[in-house]
């Protein structure tokens, strides 16, 4: 099954178009990916161990969830299905907005850090075969630690560390 991403202008506005998954885009179009970081109360993220067959970043560890929204999807609607579809978990992002948006060569990227009430027993989770072969809860020093190891998407540090401080607010300054 083909999978059609919609195409933004460098304004993040909607050009009416679409592309598929695997195909060039058309010069000065964007797509848009999403990433989902799931918090326990204990400050633990869960991350996800890539499949051995991913075709990028295989057997690495990584955030909670990431993936591109189809087409015809918002950015909370993709990232919950994502969430659904990665690791079996309902989130409701229908009245959040991203935490972060970084921009890539050919696309937009929002963050969505949520901070869970009580913690998941993750025999519960449902992963998704194709995409993840095992979850677990990491702290910071955790993840920082499997970086080095190579063992972790090579993230910029400070990217992990801002995820980590930002999860319970908005914005770039500490209130």
């Amino acid at each position: 099954m083909k999978e059609l991403w919609d195409l933004y202008n460098k304004d993040r506005l909607p050009l009416h178009k679409t592309a598929e998954r695997g195909h060039k885009l058309e010069r000065d179009s964007y797509h848009m990916v999403v990433h989902v970081c799931l918090f326990n109360p204990k400050g633990e993220m869960l991350i996800q161990h890539r499949q051995t067959f991913k075709s990028g970043w295989p057997n690495l560890w990584d955030v909670s969830v990431g993936g591109s929204a189809l087409a015809g999807e918002t950015s909370q609607i993709a990232a919950e299905r994502e969430t659904l579809e990665e690791v079996g978990f309902k989130i409701d992002l229908s009245d959040v907005r991203p935490h972060l948006t970084i921009n890539f060569d050919d696309g937009f990227d929002d963050f969505y850090l949520v901070e869970l009430n009580e913690t998941p027993d993750l025999d519960q989770l449902l992963l998704q075969y194709e995409e993840v072969q095992a979850v677990k809860w990491a702290s910071y020093d955790e993840i920082m630690a499997m970086m080095v190891q190579e063992r972790f998407i090579p993230y910029y540090k400070h990217l992990i560390g801002f995820l980590f401080e930002n999860r319970k607010a908005y914005g770039a300054i500490r209130e």
